[in-house]
């Protein structure tokens, strides 16, 4: 059966501590250089799932990229295949950051801390999932729909292979990065930082600032800044109901860890 020991009864020196962390960063790199170099020999395929949301914007038949640069392109490539190899990798770097961390935590800090390890990568995914499907179709139709004629002159939108990975990643990013709120939260009310009371309090100044964060991360659109900001609301709203069952947990703990010492303490007179 599964169990999560307590903290390891061996004291290591800070010498075996150092190789310990030598050795785990030299796996994470090995593991991302392995992602680095798969995702590099199906970077085509995966720049071609990445331009499908520009490629449906565009009419049937007109959607291009181009390189204004000769390397442009190789280095696009060179870019997917390092993102996609750190999405490969990241359960086996999550994993040794783990492995490292946790001989030092006591079993109920261990407790605590393994759903936010789990909850990190889900709602990264599910920020990323909504930028791809939702977020970015809907910008490039709205930006596309500047092109047309103009004094007489054709407009037509020619982006580049760089400028357009970079803009997908500002969106995958930014709305990964951002998902990770109720993560940031929770974790700052379980040391104690904030809490529950403070949060709805500040709900006001909240909302202003996912508003103002949303105009900061997400290209210049009115449609993907409110796409990003009313989840966010969403989550912070979930975080502060989350809130109210992990105040409950650490009372809960509390009181067990104060019957347990009182116990022991009676069996030591």
């Amino acid at each position: 059966m599964f169990e999560i020991k307590d903290l390891d009864e061996t004291r290591a020196p800070l010498l075996e501590h150092l190789i310990e962390l030598r050795t785990r960063v030299i796996r994470a790199l090995l593991a991302l250089t392995i992602g680095f170099f798969i995702c590099l020999y199906f970077a085509d395929d995966i720049l071609g799932l990445l331009v499908l949301p520009l490629k449906r914007a565009f009419p049937d038949g007109e959607g291009q990229l181009i390189f204004t640069q000769l390397p442009e392109v190789f280095f696009v490539e060179l870019k997917v295949a390092l993102f996609g190899g750190f999405v490969v990798s990241f359960p086996v770097i999550a994993n040794q950051l783990w492995a490292f961390v946790a001989p030092g935590l006591y079993a109920r800090e261990k407790k605590a801390f393994l759903p936010f390890l789990v909850a990190t990568p889900v709602l990264f995914t599910a920020g990323a999932a909504l930028a791809y499907f939702v977020v970015m179709p809907t910008a490039f139709t709205f930006f596309l729909g500047y092109g047309g004629e103009t004094g007489g002159l054709k407009v037509q939108a020619l982006p580049s292979a760089g400028d357009y990975l970079g803009l997908v990643m500002q969106f995958i990013l930014a709305f990964g990065m951002t998902f990770l709120l109720p993560v940031l939260l929770l974790l700052l009310h379980r040391a104690g930082i904030i809490t529950r009371a403070q949060m709805a309090g500040a709900r006001r100044y909240v909302i202003v600032g996912i508003f103002a964060l949303a105009a900061v991360v997400t290209p210049p659109d009115p449609g993907s800044q409110i796409i990003l900001a009313l989840p966010l609301l969403l989550l912070f709203e979930a975080s502060l109901l989350l809130m109210r069952f992990q105040e409950r947990a650490v009372e809960s703990d509390k009181a067990a860890r104060e019957a347990e010492l009182a116990a022991e303490k009676v069996a030591a007179e």
